[in-house]
């Protein structure tokens, strides 16, 4: 028999899922047959699955130990990559925030990419900091990989579920800083787009079809090329920032997908510039937040020597 007592940090989660994620090598199927035969069970009580954890609640498994060993993971094996992490901008017990570099992945595209996920999943594991039962520390918000500033990681199943809920449904307020060609104009820019999973590209249309993206722009300067812009993300798309922009003839310098091949090429002989300037500087968190060490909290950084170069 293997116990379990479920964690401040896994409040709300559903039973089913909980023994799942123990039982990550058994299919939902044997998961509900051992909670119909009470192989599982919840505070010593026939369970359906359905039941949504709290803090302190008790979860048995009543299998063998080959069965429990068979069917368990171990845990994926992450090496210790706790060297590549980078600036740390917050942490509490919950909640992770990192100053993510341009030219690394958020999270991995294939099964030898290194990502800021493993990098901080390993930083939480080393140092012990997160004992959720059936739960892997994760990042919360992606950025491109190409795209410097703030990514969010939840060490606990609580702070996954807030966390992932305040991105999804935009009450977290985000802000970009970018240097944009031209005399940007100040603007609310609405549209939609639609991605070409081939080319790894989105594009406008105007057709009614594809997402609904929504961007709001300040041109804080203009050195008579190039603007310095401050770009509130109300929606959440895949190269939404980078695309906007584009659309209305003010790519971002160094963007290899969406921008301007000539000022890039001056941009990169004259400043060393390789990627686009785009970074996701300020994320705000309302004051009605459950997770309360952030509730109401503003977590800014500075966009980095290569603004200060160019501007």
């Amino acid at each position: 028999m293997k116990e379990f007592v479920i964690l401040p940090g896994e409040e709300g989660r559903r039973l089913d899922k909980f023994a799942q994620n123990i039982l990550a090598n058994a299919g939902a199927g044997f998961v509900y047959k051992m909670l119909r035969k009470k192989n599982i069970v919840l505070n010593d009580s026939k369970a359906t699955g359905k039941e949504l954890l709290k803090a302190g609640d008790n979860v048995k498994f009543y299998l063998s130990d080959d069965t429990f060993a068979s069917f368990s993971a171990p845990g994926p094996k992450v090496d210790d990559l706790s060297a590549l992490m980078p600036p740390i901008v917050y942490e509490d017990d919950d909640v992770l925030i990192v100053n993510k570099p341009s030219g690394m992945l958020s999270q991995k595209s294939s099964a030898s990419d290194i990502s800021l996920n493993e990098i901080c999943l390993s930083y939480v594991r080393r140092d012990g900091l997160s004992s959720d039962a059936g739960f892997t520390p994760s990042v919360c918000n992606r950025l491109d990989r190409n795209t410097s500033g703030l990514v969010t990681f939840a060490k606990t199943y609580a702070a996954a579920r807030y966390l992932s809920e305040g991105f999804r449904d935009h009450t977290f307020k985000k802000y970009y800083r970018c240097i944009a060609k031209g005399n940007v104009k100040d603007a609310h820019l609405e549209g939609r787009i639609v991605k070409d999973e081939a080319s790894n590209k989105v594009r406008l249309t105007d057709d009614g079809s594809g997402d609904i993206i929504i961007t709001n722009i300040r041109n804080i300067k203009y050195d008579g090329r190039v603007s310095l812009v401050e770009v509130e993300l109300i929606t959440g798309k895949t190269h939404q920032i980078r695309a906007h922009l584009a659309s209305v003839g003010n790519p971002i310098i160094g963007d290899p997908k969406y921008g301007d091949p000539v000022i890039n090429k001056e941009y990169k002989n004259r400043y060393g510039i390789t990627s686009q300037m785009l970074v996701c500087c300020r994320l705000v968190i309302p004051d009605d937040f459950d997770i309360a060490k952030i509730a109401g909290k503003t977590f800014k950084i500075p966009p980095g020597d290569d603004f200060s170069k160019v501007m």
